[in-house]
């Protein structure tokens, strides 16, 4: 399919996003740099809702093709995609609902050599990496951190999802979930951050299948219905942060906010000092245990 550019009026195509946003405030999201390291199960979804948004300028990440099991969750998943690379994919898809994007492309993935690249000219980072990513996640975040770039993370869980942002003036990623211990394996650090991001495990009350869940067999069961979940929960936060830092309304690290469409529940939490604190120590112990294998590291 050819684009052409000359047919497209950005204001024309957003202009329905007004009422909910000023004329200015659209103009500023137009010039914000968005980045998405992993194009899976929410990065797609992320991307395509910020495409919506209008935004147009972002740094994606991802090394995968898309396979058929992709196609329960993942946005660009089809028959006419299997093993095709999500990036290039994913970038024909942007060019067709805005010509104009403006996208860098890291078709090796992001990693310890290239994430001060990726992190160039961002505003914010969204997390979109593969759950078993860790080593990478925390590295990626760290730096961001460093350089002054809030983080967000939207987890898809069962029929909902939860959503906690990182502001670089405040606690960190790796400081909230307690990742710089010693001698913590990646399933480990998977439940600190499992314990971190959700309230409780709620969503396992539906659980209909439960030996199709074993997190160190790599697992995890994951619905359209959770991705598009988070993708809602994420593009809300970033357009809130990005149009103004400073609001005093937006829920910084430790609070968070979790909600389920399937038991039509929500849960607002503040979890001081992170997984430091007492409480979460207990929690993680007790996640450990929903996993059933006993590595609890001290």
């Amino acid at each position: 399919m050819d684009f052409v550019p000359s047919a497209f009026d950005y204001s024309l195509a957003f202009s329905r996003n007004l009422g909910w946003f000023k004329p200015e405030d659209q103009q500023l999201l137009r010039t914000k740099r968005i980045a998405i390291p992993g194009l899976g199960g929410v990065g797609g979804h992320h991307l395509h809702n910020f495409l919506r948004l209008g935004f147009q300028k972002f740094n994606l990440a991802d090394p995968d093709s898309f396979e058929i099991q992709n196609f329960n969750r993942q946005m660009g998943a089809s028959i006419e995609t299997v093993g095709l690379l999500k990036t290039d994919v994913l970038e024909r898809m942007a060019k067709t609902i805005n010509p104009d994007v403006e996208i860098r492309s890291f078709r090796d993935g992001v990693n310890i050599h290239n994430q001060d690249e990726f992190l160039k000219d961002v505003d914010i980072v969204v997390d979109a990496l593969d759950l078993y990513a860790m080593d990478i996640r925390i590295s990626l975040y760290e730096a961001a951190h460093r350089k002054g770039i809030p983080v967000v993370t939207a987890g898809p869980f069962g029929m909902g999802t939860a959503i906690m942002a990182f502001s670089p003036y405040r606690m960190s990623f790796n400081q909230y979930f307690d990742f710089n211990r010693e001698n913590l394996t990646v399933e480990a650090k998977i439940i600190r951050f499992l314990a971190g991001v959700t309230p409780n495990l709620m969503h396992q009350k539906y659980l209909r299948h439960r030996i199709a869940v074993d997190l160190f067999e790599r697992r995890l069961p994951s619905l359209n219905i959770g991705c598009f979940a988070a993708g809602a929960a994420m593009g809300a936060m970033v357009t809130k942060i990005l149009l103004n830092p400073n609001d005093p309304n937006i829920r910084w690290a430790p609070h968070g906010f979790h909600v389920d469409f399937n038991l039509q529940k929500s849960i607002r939490f503040w979890r001081p000092w992170g997984n430091r604190n007492p409480l979460q120590k207990l929690k993680i112990k007790i996640y450990h245990k929903f996993f059933r294998r006993d590595e609890y590291q001290k």
